[in-house]
């Protein structure tokens, strides 16, 4: 096989790929976003820092490296330009997207892009790791109830319009209610401010789908242990997640916090 390119920002992705290549005997190198990834990951592995704006100088690291395969993997919060100093390439890249460049998917597209132009192929963490996807169907022991699907299908709904604009994956939806809709400060911050807005009573689902134009390759709706604990600390009852399309780290252990908590998890299709 190819050697694997890792680029890695933060959460336990990066983690998890570093894993299956060890695993599956797959060459890999990884490069960590200075900032961004976990300096913990990258012990007793070869790997080497990068600069989030310095696109020539990153891409040339991963040839030098022998990398001609990449998956990029993990959360970055969105700097300013200022934040990244950007190299003359970055800075191209972001004048071309103009308006554009405010959305994470068409921002991915495009960085995506400049990797293979320089003859790197772009995948996808699930293709190095199909184990990550998520299957349909409830994955514990702890069924929604009728009133949750209920909220279920209009988180969907609601998450899909919220994708459509390049915005977010995720919506909290209690008794048919909506208590927020993820935007730039990611799922766990969405989660922690819907915690004050729970109505009284039962219920309360986390959502997360996937964009309906994104590029399945790069930042697919991810959940995790951690996930869960935030959802069962806020009140939540469950989380729903699309099959297909969306990516569960250490499922079994996940799957079985949920359960030891009273939360279910489904992956739902559309």
């Amino acid at each position: 096989m190819p050697r694997l390119g890792i680029i890695a920002g933060g959460g336990n992705l990066p983690k998890n790929l570093i894993a299956a290549c060890l695993r599956d005997k797959r060459d890999f190198f990884v490069l960590g976003v200075r900032g961004h990834a976990d300096k913990d990951i990258m012990q007793g592995v070869p790997h080497a820092w990068g600069s989030l704006g310095a696109t020539n100088s990153n891409i040339q690291t991963l040839k030098d490296n022998g990398v001609d395969t990449v998956v990029m993997a993990g959360a970055i919060r969105r700097p300013s330009l200022r934040e990244i100093k950007p190299d003359w390439r970055t800075i191209q890249v972001v004048a071309k997207l103009g308006s554009r460049a405010f959305g994470d998917d068409e921002l991915l597209r495009a960085v995506a892009a400049e990797l293979e132009k320089d003859g790197l192929k772009v995948v996808g963490a699930h293709e190095i790791d199909p184990t990550l996807i998520t299957p349909p169907g409830v994955l514990g022991k702890i069924k929604p109830s009728a009133e949750h699907l209920i909220d279920i299908a209009a988180g969907v709904k609601i998450a899909k319009t919220l994708g459509a604009l390049d915005t977010g994956q995720g919506v909290v939806v209690q008794q048919g209610i909506v208590l927020g809709v993820e935007a730039v400060e990611g799922t766990d911050a969405l989660i922690a401010r819907c915690k004050t807005l729970r109505r009284k009573g039962g219920g309360g689902v986390l959502v997360k789908s996937c964009k309906p134009q994104q590029d399945r390759r790069v930042d697919l709706p991810a959940i995790g242990q951690r996930t869960v604990r935030n959802a069962f600390e806020a009140g939540l009852e469950g989380i729903a997640i699309e099959a297909g399309a969306s990516i569960i780290l250490d499922r079994a252990a996940t799957v079985d916090a949920a359960d030891r908590l009273g939360l279910f998890v489904t992956g739902f299709e559309v």
